[in-house]
C-alpha cells in the first residue's frame, strides 16, 4: 500500500479546471519529485493533498484513508506537513517562535519536543545562531530553512516541499537539496516540487511531468532525466 496517492484528482480554482484527472502514488521512504512548467499544476497539486483545496473528482489516500474532505489542520496531525511557496514564515516573530507554531501539535514541554527542535537545529546550524531574531530579518536561504524546519516540527511522515530552490544562490541551492536528502535519510519521506528539474531529478528516486494540470509521464527519476523532450524543455539541453 503506498503512503501517500491521488487517484484521479480534478482540481477547480473557480471555473477554471487546474488539475485534469492526476493520479500519483507516493511510497514510503522515497523522494517523489513533480517537475513541469509554471501553470501546471505543481503547486496546486501540493494544496490538494494539504487540504488546502479541495478536489471536485478524485481522492487523497493517505496510509489507506481518504483525507481528500478533512480540513487542513487534521491533515497535519496525520502526519503529512508542507514547506509552502514563498516560505510564508511569521516575519515579526523569532526563529523560535516561527518553530515553535510549527510544533503546536506537541506539547512543547515534553522530550519529544525537545528532540525535534534539537533536530532541526542540527539540520539548520544557522537557525540555532538565530533563534531569537525576527524572522523578517533573516536572508532569502535562511527563511527557507526557517520555513522547512517548522514543518518538520510537526514530526511528519511525509513533508510536501514546495519550490524550496526558488530566489536561492547557486550555493544555498546545493545545500537545500543536501539538507532534503539528509531529511529523506532521517526516514521522512519527501515530495517535491521544483522548478529546477536538473537538481530535482538528482536526488528523487522516482519523478512526475505535470503539463496543463496533467502527468504527462512517470518514471524513475534517473529514466526522466534521460527523456529527451524532458531534456529540452526542462533541463536546457538539446
Amino acid at each position: 500500500m503506498s503512503l501517500l496517492e491521488l487517484q484521479n484528482v480534478h482540481t477547480y480554482y473557480g471555473n477554471i479546471h487546474a488539475l485534469k484527472g492526476v493520479s500519483i502514488t507516493v511510497n514510503e521512504g522515497e523522494v517523489v519529485t513533480l517537475i513541469g512548467s509554471n501553470g501546471a499544476g505543481k503547486s496546486t497539486t501540493l494544496r490538494t493533498i494539504s487540504g488546502l483545496l479541495r478536489p471536485r473528482l478524485g481522492e487523497v489516500l493517505f496510509k489507506g484513508k481518504r483525507i481528500d474532505r478533512m480540513p487542513p489542520h487534521d491533515i497535519v496531525q496525520l502526519g503529512i506537513a508542507q514547506s509552502p511557496e514563498g516560505r510564508r514564515i511569521f516575519p515579526r516573530l523569532t526563529v523560535l517562535e516561527n518553530l515553535e507554531l510549527g510544533a503546536y501539535i506537541h506539547n512543547s514541554n515534553s522530550p519529544e519536543y525537545r528532540r525535534d527542535l534539537e533536530r532541526v537545529f542540527d539540520l539548520f546550524p544557522r537557525l540555532r545562531e538565530r533563534y531569537t531574531q525576527k524572522g523578517g530579518t533573516l536572508s532569502g536561504g535562511e527563511q527557507q530553512m526557517l520555513a522547512i524546519g517548522r514543518a518538520l516540527m510537526t514530526r511528519p511522515s511525509v513533508i510536501l516541499l514546495d519550490e524550496p530552490s526558488m530566489g536561492l544562490a547557486p550555493v544555498l541551492v546545493e545545500q537545500i537539496f543536501d539538507i532534503v536528502q539528509e531529511i529523506n535519510a532521517q526516514g521522512t519521506t519527501v515530495l517535491l516540487v521544483e522548478q529546477n528539474a536538473h537538481m530535482a531529478l538528482a536526488i528523487a528516486h522516482r519523478a512526475y511531468v505535470l503539463q496543463t494540470g496533467m502527468i504527462v509521464l512517470e518514471n524513475t527519476a534517473e529514466a526522466v532525466a534521460k527523456d529527451e523532450t524532458v531534456q529540452k524543455a526542462y533541463l536546457g539541453l538539446d
